[in-house]
């Protein structure tokens, strides 16, 4: 951190929203990085173990992770590992003092943004960070896409769904007559469901229908009603 060449404090104070979270078990590294993101608008949080972080994180996906991988007790890789399992998205940046290529390749290959040796210049990290929040901006509104459309197809009846699952395995054949055939129900009936589906979905076509698909990891799947 020496080697910067311009204090943050001269910087611009404006920073992305988001909190900027700090694992690292050293405090001069705690302090002195809190205190420049802090100088230039950044919400910060700092820890100074692994558990410490758990302990204390909600779960929030808007922000990022800057992440000592030499941790004591359960190291920055494995930290890594669990948010991954425990499928809590967040951004995260490596710093070490002591990293190799193994280390380095195992964590981009976990998904962090980059892999910083110290000394690092600030202006670099500060360049990481904006990245990494920016990723979580557009994370957290995929997630809140995602859970519109799942709200709205959880109002689906189950014939609902079925007409709409095959409507989205089959965009070649959207006929009322082709999907009667299909479902083995009669056309009026695929009529009064195709109107329901698109007034509770709030959409006025199937191209929405698709769209709201595929905001979801899971479209509509049929389930044959009697």
């Amino acid at each position: 951190m020496k080697n910067e060449q311009s204090p943050m404090a001269e910087e611009n104070t404006t920073a992305p929203a988001g909190t900027v979270y700090i694992v690292d078990d050293d405090p001069d590294i705690r302090s002195s990085l809190s205190r420049a993101l802090r100088v230039r608008g950044y919400a910060v949080e700092s820890f100074d173990s692994a558990a410490g972080f758990l302990e204390s994180y909600d779960g929030n996906p808007h922000g990022c992770l800057i992440l000592d991988q030499g941790l004591p007790g359960m190291t920055g890789l494995e930290l890594q590992k669990y948010l991954n399992q425990e499928s809590r998205a967040l951004p995260i940046i490596f710093i070490t003092g002591h990293g190799g290529v193994p280390e380095s390749v195992q964590a981009i290959k976990g998904g962090a943004l980059d892999f910083l040796e110290k000394p690092f210049r600030q202006s670099e990290l500060i360049e990481r960070i904006n990245t990494a929040l920016e990723s979580a901006e557009r994370l957290m509104q995929v997630e809140n896409q995602s859970r519109d459309a799942r709200s709205k197809l959880e109002r689906l009846t189950p014939r609902e769904r079925e007409i709409a699952g095959y409507m989205l395995a089959n965009p070649g054949d959207l006929s009322s007559k082709g999907i009667a055939r299909a479902l083995d129900i009669s056309p009026r009936t695929v009529d009064h469901h195709r109107a329901r589906i698109l007034e509770k979905l709030q959409i006025g076509s199937v191209a929405e229908l698709i769209d709201l698909a595929r905001r979801l990891n899971n479209p509509p799947v049929a389930s044959r009603e009697v």
